[in-house]
């Protein structure tokens, strides 16, 4: 039990750490255009990295969520709000899954 509790601090104070320390050793604003560039987009591609492979392992059909994925993506280039580009992909691997 000591040993999960001390496990358990240090694992604390490493995420504590790696969260201020960027914070307090870096106070000015960053001036190269290219890091800067770089930086913006950081979070999409850990959001991307995070979520994709669930997208193609969420179903037992790798087709049906290819085709939700696929459908999803074309509602989201027109502009559709978050929620109907959910509910497309939804009903379009539900209506794959009772047709196949």
């Amino acid at each position: 039990m000591l040993r999960t509790l001390i496990m358990i601090a240090i694992m604390a104070a490493i995420t504590y750490a790696l969260r201020v320390l960027p914070i307090t050793l870096i106070r000015k604003k960053v001036k190269s255009p290219y890091l800067n560039a770089f930086l913006n987009y950081v979070p999409f591609a850990i959001l991307g990295a995070l979520t994709i492979p669930d997208v193609f392992y969420s179903t037992k059909d790798t087709a049906s969520a290819i085709l939700g994925t696929i459908v999803a993506l074309i509602f989201a280039y027109f502009g559709r709000g978050l929620l109907t580009v959910t509910i497309a992909a939804i009903v379009t691997v539900l209506l794959y899954g009772f047709l196949f």
